[in-house]
């Protein structure tokens, strides 16, 4: 059985392409009770000038199930829980997946049947980058740092915004909303890819790109002190104002991570410490323009003029900001805004976005609130793995109508590593962690984390009323350390 047809020349970069769908059997069979009969199915597309590919499905096959297995066989999370564990093994495929050889390298997009052979500079440079170097997926490492150096043409001397996406292979770009934040989202997932890869070749051909993110920030710190934009990730779908609170402290993250990845490329004390003094005048101005009571919760507005409790708020829980914990956690997690399906976008709406509810879980277990952030990881985890629309985390909804792109999937894992783990990248070979074990835990394991030069496993178990921490490589205790209940503790490998 074979279907083809050709697309539209206006609508393709090299004109009209064939796409075709085809069995390797067709016809009708008869089978005996136990037998069985194999076949294909096969969908590709291919130029005008070029012929349809010969596809051999049995190791297609294989290659699929060794690339699962690699993966599989990498940072292993174990939990009492079976469900997180397993929505954590199913979100490292999505998350990983989608990855292309595209003709100006190895690319990752979102998917979902739209979005490929394009970057973002919230998917692409914020969400995922940070978490391929635990994972030790070469590919993924190498179309990350692909990513920085697209966004990196752009650069440019009169501190004109970098374009939100970069579209076709690298040859077009779109930037349909202005300045979203951008240059606040590339830094800060720059910094951190770059340490948790600790490849020092890699972080000097980024950190030219780090200097330029952190400068034009600089020169777009409003009056009050946080960072001015025409828009936020969601686009002008919801109000952000001309500063918003996403933008301010994804720049306040960047700035200190810069701070620890230009200790390692020997950069002038005076420009870290300068990076550093940008990070503490921006959390004060943080707290003094964003800080507000919004229904009754001591919190924050996402802008000047907001008055409705919206998703985003967040943020500052998962760059170490704590001083509206209380307020924030209640207000994310009440009536108000949690839902059947997470976090809406903003009370009173039913729009929701898998991407803030993911950053609020693992801002809340980062900040400490372990046993109620636990309970909503749960509910959430229960909904996408087993619920009516899985296996994975979705982009959104109504929009999209839950497609499953990507990077969310990265996202979910980070609330592990960076939430519960409380991993938090200083340099090459160190790290700081800040374990949540809930109360009804004993135990819990992350697994071959591929990360700061090593091969290790972080190992957190309950000792009366401390937490044993031990860093185990090769059967080799590198690290070990009684600690208290969220404590920070420092790691050098």
């Amino acid at each position: 059985m074979e279907s083809r047809y050709t697309t539209e020349p206006s609508k393709g970069v090299d004109g009209s392409y064939t796409v075709e769908t085809k069995t390797t059997k067709s016809g009708a069979f008869s089978i005996e009770s136990g037998d069985s009969i194999q076949f294909g199915l096969i969908f590709d597309a291919y130029k005008q000038t070029e012929r349809s590919p010969e596809v051999n499905l049995i190791d297609e096959l294989k290659a699929r199930e060794n690339l699962i297995f690699q993966w599989q066989q990498n940072l292993v999370l174990e939990t009492p829980n079976e469900t997180l564990n397993n929505a954590f093994a199913f979100a490292k495929i999505r998350a990983s997946e989608s990855i292309f050889d595209t003709k100006a390298g190895l690319m990752h997009s979102p998917g979902g049947e739209e979005y490929y052979a394009g970057i973002w500079a919230n998917d692409q440079a914020e969400y995922i980058p940070p978490f391929f170097p635990f994972l030790g997926y070469e590919i993924g490492n190498k179309s990350a740092l692909n990513t920085y150096m697209l966004f990196a043409r752009y650069m440019n001397k009169e501190f004109k915004p970098i374009p939100s996406s970069i579209v076709a292979e690298g040859d077009s770009y779109w930037n349909g909303v202005g300045d979203r934040g951008d240059q606040a989202m590339i830094a800060y997932g720059a910094c951190r890819y770059a340490l948790a890869l600790s490849d020092k070749s890699v972080a000097k051909k980024l950190w030219p790109l780090v200097e330029w993110c952190l400068e034009y920030l600089k020169g777009n710190v409003n009056d009050k002190g946080v960072v001015k934009s025409d828009a936020d990730e969601l686009e002008r779908r919801f109000p952000a104002g001309d500063a918003n609170l996403c933008t301010s402290t994804l720049y306040y993250d960047a700035l200190i991570s810069a701070n620890y990845l230009g200790k390692e490329l020997d950069k002038p004390v005076a420009q870290l410490n300068n990076y550093l003094s940008r990070a503490k005048i921006l959390k004060s101005a943080i707290e003094n323009h964003f800080g507000a009571n919004i229904d009754g919760f001591n919190t924050y507005r996402y802008y000047e003029g907001n008055t409705v409790l919206r998703s985003w708020i967040c943020m500052p829980l998962t760059v170490g900001i704590y001083e509206r914990k209380q307020g924030t956690i209640a207000a994310l997690f009440s009536p108000q805004l949690w839902t059947d399906d997470g976090l809406a976008t903003q009370a009173g709406d039913k729009t929701f976005w898998d991407r803030s509810t993911l950053y609020a879980l693992r801002g809340a277990f980062a900040s400490g609130e372990k046993e109620k952030a636990l309970n909503f990881l749960e509910f959430y985890s229960n909904r996408r793995l087993l619920g009516e629309h899985v296996p994975y985390a979705v982009e959104a909804y109504p929009e999209g109508n839950q497609r499953h792109l990507s990077t969310e999937s990265a996202l979910y894992c980070r609330v592990f590593t960076e939430g519960m783990f409380g991993i938090r990248p200083t340099g090459f070979k160190s790290f700081n962690i800040t374990p949540q074990l809930p109360k009804k835990w004993n135990s819990m394991t992350l697994k071959n984390i591929h990360a700061f030069s090593t091969v290790f496993d972080i190992q957190i178990k309950r000792v009366v009323d401390k937490i044993q921490i031990n860093i185990v490589s090769v059967n080799k205790v590198l690290f070990s350390k009684i600690a208290s209940e969220s404590e920070t503790i420092k790691v050098i490998l």
